[in-house]
């Protein structure tokens, strides 16, 4: 595993966290809240939230593939598990780890609002704007960045890396190897 940079530290996160939950707590006092984390990158995002919120809520998670094991969106987006918890009538939020196209978002998105919520939207660990290629309401982003690569705090690479208490910026670049394998490499970054 390469020697990576924080983008974020894991006190900087938490209080990303705080600061979104204390919000929302705020926005949705009276209502019953359903949470809708996208598996797998926001479980951890999702757990910490949860936890700092000062309203009931029920929490369900629902899973679409589009990345596979690469570093781009493959165009496709394919629900491989919906939600359990009936959500009309509710306010829905959807917790993402990131958004990057929104492709993926989108298409979730339209699932849901067919399911007919009382009121719908997206709470998002960081909104990545370098490739956005569709428009996607976020109504509460904890940080906001422009490009990169991103892992740690349930991102991943490859199903890697999520474990990782810290945001970390990892830059892809050729490998001294025969075969020309892309390997990481740490870009050091300020946060």
């Amino acid at each position: 595993m390469p020697k990576l940079t924080p983008v974020l530290t894991a006190d900087q996160i938490q209080a990303v966290v705080k600061s979104l939950a204390e919000r929302i707590s705020r926005d949705f006092q009276g209502h019953e809240l359903v949470l809708i984390g996208v598996l797998k990158g926001s479980f951890v995002f999702l757990s910490d939230l949860a936890r700092h919120l000062r309203i009931p809520v029920q929490i369900d998670f629902m899973q679409a593939r589009s990345y596979g094991s690469g570093t781009s969106s493959c165009g496709t987006v394919r629900l491989v598990k919906d939600i359990d918890v009936v959500v009309r009538g509710k306010d829905v939020l959807l917790v993402e780890d990131i958004v990057d196209t929104g492709l993926t978002l989108g298409c979730l998105l339209g699932h849901l609002k067919g399911l007919g919520p009382r009121s719908l939207g997206v709470c998002a660990l960081i909104d990545k704007r370098e490739r956005r290629q569709a428009e996607v309401p976020i109504a509460y982003a904890g940080h906001v960045t422009q490009e990169g690569f991103l892992v740690g705090y349930g991102l991943d690479y490859a199903e890697g890396y999520r474990n990782l208490k810290e945001g970390e910026r990892v830059k892809f670049e050729l490998a001294d190897s025969p075969k020309g394998h892309k390997a990481a490499k740490v870009e050091r970054v300020e946060a």
